[in-house]
């Protein structure tokens, strides 16, 4: 779905009209008409505003153009699974899991890497091939990348 579509069904769903709309992230009417026309989308700072107004990625406000995978652990994200930081925005970084009020859950990798193993097995394989699969994945990603 496109970002026009978006804004104009998540601002209906929630029975706004543009006007109210425009005050509640500090634009004009015509701002918001000119989004659901599709002749501009809003800026990065409305952005973020219209995430926190509605509760939802940017990313999902943009269509969901990028897959996005939690940079800790893997996981694929979505509303409902990104971590959210102190301030209640989504950081669209981690998942709720490996991040969580402003911490991360997992000291070390090897910390994660015992849980995965764990608690998702893969069939076929011993636990410590399991280990060694998960740690070559997981040193992919940036913050173990950022960790070292």
């Amino acid at each position: 779905m496109e970002t026009k579509n978006i804004i104009r069904e998540l601002r209906t769903n929630n029975g706004l009209s543009q006007q109210e709309l425009a005050e509640r992230v500090y634009v004009t009417r015509q701002a918001v008409s000119r989004w659901e026309n599709g002749e501009t989308i809003p800026n990065t700072e409305t952005l973020k505003l219209l995430s926190d107004l509605f509760a939802v990625s940017v990313n999902t406000l943009l269509g969901s153009p990028y897959k996005l995978i939690c940079q800790c652990c893997g996981m694929p994200l979505d509303d409902t699974t990104i971590s959210k930081d102190t301030n209640g925005s989504f950081n669209e970084k981690y998942c709720k899991w490996c991040y969580t009020d402003g911490k991360f859950m997992f000291k070390d990798i090897e910390e994660l890497l015992n849980y995965l193993t764990e608690h998702m097995p893969i069939e076929n394989l011993s636990p410590q091939q399991t280990h060694d699969f998960f740690k070559k994945e997981l040193s992919k990603l940036d913050y173990w990348k950022e960790s070292k």
